[in-house]
């Protein structure tokens, strides 16, 4: 560790001493305050999502707060001004345009400060899943060739071991206390010049985020600095209809592309305010935090739904005010959804989104949700569903969705391969299987490498899950091949049971399956477990139960 303390002291002399050279500013494409714009409209991100608000009179509103710690909060001016300040101890220490910024942060108020201070910098910010392995943040620093990684003081004892023998890193911010060879955050920016937002263009590389990797190793997502706007046109304001006057609070962290948008790009859209929470939210958190901050719109994922629902009646309902919420990750059952919206008098606005479309791009309406589907595209995307010979499909039909719209990243960063079987001109695969009904809807069936056959005809894990589910002991489910003893793919199942329930009030789940959705799809097997594998975003790993995981 303490070759990054020396060499990042010999780069910010350095770097001070050529920091008020306008030449050297130039060629890193810097723009210090004063300087005049070099572009007749500069298209950096973080102009519109940042800076307008401090034109439009919200200096003063609260962008966001904390809802856990200490209870902080920042202002858009303040958060204007940080950001900016980010960025001029970014070049202070010699970053230069494009260079990645990668974060391991915590759902905190330095989050939107680096991510947005990078982008007004011209850098790359990279924020990274927290809740991740040494070995895999090992891979992830060592694939993106970051130069300075800013991670939360209370995600150091992990990140170590990721970082020795790391010669990209030039430098390594902790916020808080900042152990040996390290710099604090505030001693990183501390006099730091304000800069304004580097001349951008709008196709010009703004941020990655790796992928969840649901299906193995995460792959690094490019997105431009469009894409942030293009969201927050399409879902954010014709579907989610996010007014300033709003107050958000997402479950799903910021650090991946729904929680993004949901706590970032959507609100920071219209001047609204996020409450952000660093904690794993619980049920006993998340009603917490409904009563005590009063949040209108709320964004979960089905597995937590799912625990709301069944906390809801151990408890009671929370004093809350929430008007909207929205779900995405996995597909949100319809027994969950029907329940959640009778008992809290709120709709879940279900959709489907990617990483490489940056956040939902198939959803169900305010007014129009139909539990049980994903909806219909999204104003803006277009999407169709095509066959093993991209042959496209008719209602009633399984097919792979593809999606085209203003969102779609720029490809994977050294995943040639994968980018050219991916992104297919103006369409990207999802890797997801639809059934699209009469009525134009759309149905998840499963990931393309999910699906499988039984007796010549396809199944849909997620039909199984979804009948499972609606036993009143079943808290959770997840449905993959297996072999039979004739080497033949069967369905088994993986259940988890309402809390207090037992195997035995379960009873003969193989016959409740078979008279809900039909005798073949029926598991040949069901083993209760505890707890199903998933990434951080919800998404059951089913990979890790067809490897007996």
């Amino acid at each position: 560790m303490q070759y990054i303390a020396n060499l990042s002291t010999i780069m910010h002399k350095a770097a001070e001493e050529k920091h008020d050279s306008p030449s050297l500013n130039r060629i890193r494409g810097i723009k210090t305050r004063g300087e005049p714009h070099r572009m007749s409209e500069n298209g950096n991100a973080a102009l519109y999502f940042v800076d307008r608000h401090i034109a439009e009179g919200r200096a003063g509103k609260t962008a966001f707060r904390e809802a856990d710690g200490e209870r902080r909060s920042l202002t858009y001016g303040e958060l204007a001004d940080q950001t900016s300040r980010f960025a001029g101890a970014l070049a202070r220490h010699g970053v230069r345009r494009e260079e990645r910024i990668a974060m391991i942060v915590r759902d905190q108020l330095e989050f939107p400060v680096v991510f947005w201070g990078s982008i007004k910098a011209g850098a790359i910010p990279v924020p990274l899943n927290t809740l991740l392995s040494a070995s895999v943040y090992e891979e992830i620093l060592r694939d993106s060739r970051a130069s300075i990684l800013v991670v939360s003081e209370q995600l150091w004892d992990t990140v170590k071991p990721a970082i020795q023998g790391n010669r990209f890193l030039r430098a390594v911010v902790v916020i808080g206390a900042a152990p040996e060879g390290c710099e604090s955050f505030e001693d990183f920016v501390a006099g730091a010049e304000p800069m304004d937002p580097v001349d951008a263009h709008d196709d010009e590389m703004a941020f990655w985020l790796y992928s969840s990797g649901s299906t193995g190793t995460p792959k690094g997502v490019r997105h431009v600095h469009s894409s942030l706007k293009a969201t927050a046109d399409t879902f954010g304001s014709q579907v989610l209809g996010i007014r300033e006057e709003d107050v958000m609070f997402s479950v799903a962290k910021m650090f991946f592309a729904y929680g993004l948008g949901n706590a970032m790009s959507f609100p920071m859209s219209v001047g609204a305010t996020t409450v952000i929470f660093g904690g794993r939210p619980t049920p006993d958190a998340v009603f917490d935090i409904m009563s005590r901050e009063r949040p209108t719109l709320f964004c979960g994922v089905p597995t937590l739904y799912a625990a709301l629902v069944a906390e809801q009646a151990r408890s009671g309902m929370p004093d809350h005010c929430v008007r909207l919420c929205t779900s995405a990750g996995e597909a949100l059952p319809r027994e969950i959804g029907e329940r959640f919206e009778k008992l809290w008098g709120a709709e879940i606005v279900d959709g489907v989104g990617s990483t490489e479309m940056l956040h939902i791009f198939l959803s169900n309406r305010p007014g129009d949700c139909v539990y049980g589907t994903s909806g219909v595209a999204v104003p803006g995307y277009e999407v169709r569903l095509v066959d093993e010979h991209d042959e496209d499909v008719g209602d009633g039909g399984i097919g792979e969705l593809l999606v085209r719209g203003p969102s779609s990243a720029d490809g994977y960063w050294n995943r040639r391969h994968k980018s050219r079987s991916t992104f297919e001109g103006h369409w990207t695969r999802t890797g997801d299987k639809y059934e699209r009904t009469a009525q134009g809807r759309y149905v998840y069936c499963g990931r393309t490498d999910d699906m499988f056959k039984v007796s010549g005809i396809w199944v849909s894990p997620f039909e199984v899950e979804q009948a499972l589910i609606d036993h009143p002991a079943v808290l959770e489910a997840a449905v993959v091949p297996w072999m039979d003893d004739k080497q033949l793919e069967k369905p088994k199942a993986y259940v988890v049971l309402q809390s207090g329930k037992s195997v035995d009030e379960a009873g003969d789940l193989k016959d409740f399956v078979k008279e809900k959705i039909g005798m073949w799809k029926y598991p040949r097997w069901v083993e209760f477990v505890d707890e199903l594998p998933k990434t951080a975003t919800g998404k059951i790993q089913r990979f890790k139960l067809r490897q007996g995981a």
